[in-house]
Formats: C-alpha cells, sequence, structure tokens
C-alpha cells in the first residue's frame, strides 16, 4: 500500500513538473514574439550559399531611439568587434536645442538649457555576419524611426569592368607592338603612346572598381544613427540684468556715510594741527594787537 502511495506521488510530480516546463516553456516564446518586439532583420541581409550567379552589396541605413547614448555606443562598439567588423567612423555630439532662463529672486537666475544627445556611426561588418550583427543591435531599440536595407546585385558590373580590363590589355598590346615595329615619326609615336596610356589607365580604373566592390561584398555597410530623448540641464548663475539687487542697504550705506563722516574730520583735524605754527603765530599777533589796543585807551584817558 505504501509502495502504491508513493509511486502514485512520484507521479504527480512528474506531471506538474512537466506542466511547469510547458508553461515556462510558451512564458519563453511568447516573450521571443512579443509584438512590440523590434524587428530588425530581413532576407535582404541574409547570404544565400546556393545563389553563386547573382553578388550582393547588402547596407543598412538605421536610426532609432536608445536609452543612453554614450553607454549605446559602448555596446555597439563590442558587438561589432566580436562580429569580426569594425567602425569606420563615429561622431557623437550634443545637440544643443532651446535655452530658457527664468529669474528666481532678485540676484539670481535659473538657466536651464534643453539638448539631445546623437551618435551618428559607419560599421563595417562581415557579409555573413549581417544579419547577427542587426540582431543584437535590436536590442538597444526602444523606438525604431527607420530600418533600410539593401541587396544590391552587382555581377554584372564586375563582368564590365572585367571586359573592360580584357579589351584594354588587348588593345595595350596591339599598340605597344605598334609603337616598337611601325613607330618612325615622333608625331605618331607621340599619339600611340598617349592612346596606350589611356588604355592603361582605364583597366587599371576597372581592376581599382572591381576591388571596391569585392570590398563592399565582403563587409557590408551598417549606416547607425542612434539618439536619445531630450535632456535638461539646470544651472543656478547670476542675475546680471537687476543691477539694483546687488547695490547695497540703506543701513549699509548710513554706517559707509559714517565711516567717510569720521574721515573727513580726521583729516581736517590733521590739517589743522600741520597749521600749528601758523595758528601760533596769528595768537600772537592777536595778543599784541588787544594790548596795544588797550594801551591807547588809557592814553586816552
Amino acid at each position: 500500500m505504501k509502495i502504491r502511495q508513493i509511486i502514485f506521488s512520484l507521479g504527480v510530480i512528474a506531471l506538474l513538473t512537466g506542466c511547469g516546463n510547458k508553461a515556462a516553456d510558451k512564458m519563453s516564446y511568447e516573450a521571443a514574439t512579443d509584438s512590440t518586439a523590434v524587428d530588425m532583420t530581413s532576407s535582404a541581409a541574409v547570404e544565400n550559399p546556393g545563389d553563386s550567379t547573382h553578388k550582393f552589396i547588402r547596407t543598412a541605413n538605421l536610426k532609432f531611439r536608445v536609452n543612453n547614448v554614450a553607454k549605446a555606443t559602448t555596446v555597439v562598439e563590442d558587438i561589432t568587434a566580436r562580429m569580426g567588423g569594425y567602425v569606420a567612423s563615429t561622431n557623437l555630439s550634443s545637440n544643443k536645442d532651446n535655452v530658457k532662463t527664468t529669474e528666481i529672486s532678485s540676484d539670481s537666475t535659473l538657466e536651464t538649457t534643453y539638448y539631445t544627445v546623437t551618435n551618428d556611426m559607419v560599421l563595417r561588418v562581415p557579409n555573413v555576419k549581417l544579419d547577427t550583427t542587426l540582431r543584437q543591435l535590436a536590442r538597444l531599440v526602444t523606438y525604431l524611426d527607420y530600418r533600410i536595407i539593401k541587396a544590391d546585385d552587382v555581377s554584372l558590373q564586375m563582368l564590365t569592368n572585367k571586359l573592360t580590363q580584357k579589351r584594354a590589355k588587348t588593345a595595350e598590346s596591339r599598340l605597344a607592338k605598334s609603337i616598337d615595329t611601325r613607330g618612325k615619326k615622333l608625331g605618331e609615336t607621340a599619339a600611340t603612346e598617349e592612346t596606350l596610356q589611356n588604355k592603361q589607365e582605364a583597366a587599371d580604373n576597372a581592376f581599382v572598381e572591381n576591388l571596391s566592390l569585392e570590398d563592399q561584398m565582403k563587409y557590408s555597410t551598417i549606416n547607425l544613427s542612434v539618439y536619445q530623448r531630450q535632456g535638461m540641464l539646470n544651472e543656478l548663475i547670476p542675475n546680471e540684468k537687476n543691477v539694483e539687487a546687488y547695490q547695497p542697504g540703506f543701513f549699509l550705506k548710513l554706517w559707509e556715510a559714517i565711516k567717510v563722516g569720521w574721515v573727513v574730520i580726521s583729516e581736517l583735524f590733521l590739517f589743522i594741527v600741520k597749521l600749528w605754527g601758523l595758528i601760533l603765530v596769528a595768537g600772537i599777533v592777536y595778543l599784541l594787537y588787544k594790548i596795544y589796543l588797550a594801551k591807547k585807551k588809557e592814553s586816552q584817558v
């Protein structure tokens, strides 16, 4: 009886565990296929190994909002490095959108600066890693402005360049032989030499253009523009317009006036002291004059 109970209990546990795993798998699937998730992939970004006829140059142009541009830039550079690519250019900048000033006191002003941080980047990643790179970048997106992915077939252009090289090489060989065998006159030789140089230049240009196309086929280009929500910076600055707010109050002015008056009195006293000799002489002259007047009155009596 006990054995049956144990077996029954184990069966119930196994059933609950299985249901729990199915529920967890369902939740993971729903999270992965959430309609709000940003889909950055496209069939244009996937290379088809079975297609040996077409030669594609794949490019992607992306613009989206992130939570923090500086941190997102580091993540983008890390993703590019892991994919075996490189950052061709990056332009991280803070654009000042608007500046607003608000007087909050007689001597202070609040300056509010509204700004937007952006970064325009050019990424080069291996062509086979373009789709994977786009999936990795999608994790940073909070709002997608646009996603443009192109796959330009350049097989005919490359064939045209090869034929141009071939024709130029043939003409070059014939012109060189003509110069060696029949180039008697200087004028004819110079004209033939110039034509030969033009053919060589055409062959070189076609060769270099094919090298450029091969590089673009090997490494896809991602033109990426990221930005974040508008930021705001508050800074308290002096109120330069209200000059009266910086002037002293009445009592301070009164105290300054008392100090100035005391200085004036002190200077006047010192000036009088400096004239003590003149004052002494004037005093003696005044006493002698008084004595003279007194004696004159006595004589008249």
